[in-house]
């Protein structure tokens, strides 16, 4: 099945999950893992100023709920986090091959019902996939201690160019040289925005522990126990599952009909427009090759932004 166009309306809720090779267990949590993936997104967000909501990184997957701008910076903040995840797990888990299994899935969710749903899912994480008894006990990068008790979120980037050109050099490079903090910054969700920080925690708490109480039954009526911190640090991370249980990812996350129908209707338009653009491209591209010499490969195309925000003028 071909992958769908990179379709995000501007300011839009989305919700983007990335996957390692193969299921294989590359982002198993440690501490410097934890901390270096906390560092990695916090440089990205002060990079990129994106809006992030919540987000949770497991043994095989990583889920992020933010509202970009536009696509670009959507495609720009993942590709540096990606990116610097996969270098970082790579050196620590000595893993010579790529990390993700192909790039990051980005589904818009369009209504409020919709936004709770996915922030359960996110915030079920652990628990649900009888790893640990209680979302908040999984030993890897997440954002439930942050969304209720607004602890702070801090993780350690490193500069891994500046280390590299220092060693080349010569000097004499110590571990924290080159390190610096990052806080993450979590957006309040649009439909909780409403309501006071001490609310909204106390609404958080209360998902979490209808969640654990959920949890704990399914448990209970079938028998088993959670597999429990140390177990889960236990396993290698190379280590790949026997067959991942995923089902196929929908196209929006829209639980009012007409919402979810009015954005598919959008994107078939877009797609249809899209076609349109590919194939003058096409038609075109033998025009524009020659204005380049043999053998070279013409510049990708850049971002194309909308008129109405090129022109508009800036903010004072």
């Amino acid at each position: 099945m071909a992958r769908p166009l990179r379709f995000v309306p501007a300011n839009a809720l989305v919700e983007v999950t990335t996957r390692t090779l193969q299921g294989r267990l590359l982002l198993k949590p440690s501490p410097e893992l934890t901390d270096i993936i906390l560092g990695v997104i916090g440089k990205a967000q002060n990079l990129y100023r994106m809006s992030i909501h919540a987000f949770v990184v497991v043994s095989t997957h990583a889920h992020f709920l933010c509202s970009p701008s536009s696509a670009d910076q959507l495609a720009r903040f993942m590709q540096f986090v990606n990116a610097n995840i996969a270098k970082e797990v790579g050196r620590l888990h000595q893993w010579p091959e790529r990390v993700w299994s192909r790039r990051y899935r980005c589904i818009p969710i369009v209504d409020e019902q919709a936004a709770h749903a996915r922030l359960r899912y996110l915030l079920g994480h652990g628990a649900k996939e009888d790893l640990v008894s209680t979302p908040g006990a999984w030993p890897g990068p997440n954002c439930i201690a942050a969304l209720t008790r607004g602890e702070i979120l801090r993780g350690t980037w490193f500069d891994r160019s500046a280390e590299y050109s220092a060693r080349q050099r010569g000097d004499n490079v110590l571990p924290s040289q080159f390190a610096t903090s990052f806080d993450i910054t979590l957006t309040p969700l649009p439909c909780l925005a409403h309501l006071n920080p001490d609310q909204r925690q106390a609404h958080l708490r209360r998902v979490v522990a209808e969640i654990e109480v959920a949890a704990h039954a399914a448990n209970q009526a079938q028998g088993r126990a959670p597999m429990g911190v140390a177990a889960i640090l236990a396993q290698h991370p190379h280590h790949r599952p026997a067959g991942p249980d995923r089902s196929p990812a929908p196209l929006v996350h829209a639980r009012d009909k007409q919402k979810g129908d009015e954005y598919r209707a959008a994107y078939r338009a877009f797609a249809a427009d899209f076609r349109k653009g590919v194939a003058g491209l096409i038609a075109h591209a033998k025009e524009i090759t020659r204005l380049f010499p043999d053998w070279a490969f013409p510049p990708a195309l850049p971002f194309k932004t909308p008129a109405a925000a090129v022109s508009a003028p800036a903010a004072a």
